[in-house]
């Protein structure tokens, strides 16, 4: 039986954007893969692969294996559209004598039984981002052992266990956390100025800030921790929990005020409630996906499967985040109709349409953009696509609690009597039909 099937979407995998760079230590228990994907890394110059392994045993139902045909290798993205093409040619082609890969050992270069063991470090001469592998190209076996590997660069003789593309980050973190610091202070000063005006959701949005501050402060130091020790020693774990807190706030906020609910109104209607018993259970799904696919890696076997669990929750959200702006500028269409006030109507619409835009452009450009910039940009400037997320946050962020900022006369919602006629044309308009 050909395992071309099982190979083609694991080395496919190598195209998916995806970065590790600490320390794993990783137990395989009586696993059949043809190949396990590891860790993928970007190597400078001074690059270095570090592989351990130990308690190796491999069970067969067939012949006793051939130890030469079960090893690990590197393999660049370059070289992926290569092997690919010799394993098409040949379903049987094992991929440890292709010429295209960087193979560190089989099982041939074990300690005699009942040790079984590896250990050895390998530089990496040529600077390229490497995808690390297992191959089995035994039929019917099974593989058992306890695997190390410690990825890194040397840095004035410094290990740097994050790649090359990513060693910006916890700068980088550090610097937005920052910003939002001083964000955060400008936004209570505004409140403070406005007491009067503020409601509910001005209080949510300045816990969203906290959130987004303190979140993007635990990622420099998860960061900075595996970048110098290759473990992030506990910083992951408040990381996440800032993460996960700040994205379910975040949406609520979205839903919120695309309700209307504190601003124009007091109350939420049953439908809009609905909307947020489905956004925020599907949010905490989404946020265990992400801490699996992040604390883990595409050596578990439900690795893809937690990747696409992942991608459609996060869809089904921004979709149904969408609905409760579309509903308010509707209901405003409809009451306008009714209560004579055309002009301050005109002036909500424009409002709420605006902000239906700019989250429809947030979504899309932190999805979107920021996927194509990391599938395209060079190993070496991965740090350019998370930037460019956080630029876009802020700039959202920004746009977002000015539109919706506290003060008693809004320029959205005091017009002159005189332009009452103007708007009430205005309205009937399909300018404002979505």
């Amino acid at each position: 039986m050909t395992k071309l099937p099982l190979l083609l979407p694991l080395l496919l995998l190598c195209l998916v954007s995806f970065t590790t760079g600490e320390i794993k230590n990783l137990k395989i228990s009586s696993d059949p893969r043809a190949m396990i994907l590891f860790e993928r890394f970007g190597f400078t110059h001074t690059g270095q692969a570090a592989i351990s392994v130990s308690s190796v045993s491999v069970i067969s139902t067939l012949a006793t294996p051939d130890p030469s045909r079960l090893g690990f290798f590197l393999l660049s993205e370059e070289s992926l559209i290569q092997v690919l093409l010799e394993l098409q040619q040949n379903p049987n082609f094992c991929v440890l004598e292709s010429k295209f890969i960087n193979n560190l050992f089989t099982f041939r270069d074990l300690s005699p039984p009942p040790n079984s063991s590896f250990n050895r470090s390998y530089p990496v001469t040529s600077p390229n981002e490497y995808s690390l592998f297992f191959a089995n190209c035994a039929p019917e076996s099974k593989v058992s052992m306890d695997v190390r590997t410690e990825l890194y660069n040397l840095d004035n003789q410094v290990k740097d266990y994050l790649s090359a593309g990513l060693t910006q980050l916890p700068t980088l973190y550090f610097l937005f956390s920052f910003v939002y610091f001083g964000f955060l202070g400008l936004w209570l000063y505004v409140c403070f100025n406005n007491k009067k005006s503020v409601h509910r959701i001005h209080m949510l949005m300045a816990a969203l800030v906290v959130m987004k501050a303190l979140n993007l402060v635990f990622a420099a130091e998860d960061k900075h921790y595996v970048k110098v020790t290759g473990t992030a020693h506990g910083w992951d774990v408040l990381f996440y929990i800032f993460q996960s807190i700040r994205v379910v706030l975040l949406f609520t906020v979205i839903v919120l005020i695309g309700t209307g609910w504190s601003f124009l109104k007091p109350f939420l209607q049953e439908r809009e409630k609905k909307v947020l018993m489905i956004v925020i259970p599907l949010q905490v799904l989404a946020n265990v996906a992400s801490i699996v696919i992040g604390e883990t890696g595409p050596f578990i076997r439900d690795w893809v499967t937690w990747n696409q669990v992942f991608l459609i929750v996060d869809i089904v959200c921004c979709c149904a985040i969408i609905f409760p702006i579309v509903w308010s500028i509707r209901s405003l269409r409809e009451t306008s109709k009714t209560d004579g006030k055309a002009a301050k109507n005109l002036a909500k619409l424009t409002l709420f349409r605006q902000f239906y835009i700019v989250v429809i452009g947030y979504l899309y450009f932190t999805r979107i953009v920021v996927f194509a910039l990391r599938t395209i940009a060079a190993y070496k400037y991965q740090w350019v696509a998370n930037a460019a997320e956080e630029i876009a946050s802020l700039a959202f962020y920004m746009v977002m609690f000015y539109m919706f900022r506290p003060v008693e006369k809004n320029e959205y919602f005091v017009l002159d009597d005189e332009e009452e006629e103007a708007a009430e044309l205005a309205l009937r308009d399909e300018e404002f039909e979505l």
